[in-house]
């Protein structure tokens, strides 16, 4: 098997592991329920860690393109490794490697980038409430406001909640 056919295979392998944890969670009897209405919330890296599902009866927590999902299915989810920060290279590569546990996605290939586009849409935001977004999405290196973020055109943006 060529090494991209590996790659394909594990690609496969992971977001048939990933979709299943979605199916098998709508029938799991959940601690913690994600409220239904509430704003959403500025992530600093810090704070996201603390939503790595180690506190009994906190939510837990991942971030994809900058995008934070509450993904609550239980400390031995096949994906505990993604969780508590943003994992968008993780996801894109199908890859639990540490060095790919980051929202940095310089070198993807357009194949990666594309199967992230599909896990992003497909799944995660149709499948996991949406409780707020990473700081390096909004904000830049130097803290200044992203002036490329427009907050009504996020997912699940409803600027009602925000007040």
């Amino acid at each position: 098997m060529s090494v991209s056919g590996a790659g394909r295979w594990v690609r496969v392998v992971l977001i048939t592991v990933f979709s299943l944890n979605v199916l098998l969670a709508e029938n799991v009897n959940l601690k913690h329920s994600p409220p239904s209405h509430t704003a959403v919330r500025l992530f600093t890296d810090t704070e996201l860690a603390k939503y790595n599902g180690e506190e009994k009866d906190q939510p837990i927590y991942m971030a994809i393109k900058g995008v934070v999902f509450d993904v609550t299915l239980g400390k031995d989810a096949p994906y505990n490794a993604l969780v508590g920060k943003d994992s968008t290279r993780a996801v894109a590569k199908m890859s639990l490697e540490s060095e790919d546990l980051t929202h940095d996605t310089t070198g993807l290939t357009e194949d990666e980038l594309q199967s992230l586009d599909e896990v992003f849409n497909d799944l995660y935001k149709t499948k996991y409430p949406i409780v707020g977004y990473t700081a390096h999405r909004i904000l830049n290196k130097d803290g200044s406001p992203n002036k490329a973020f427009k907050p009504e055109d996020q997912p699940h943006f409803n600027i009602k909640d925000e007040f």
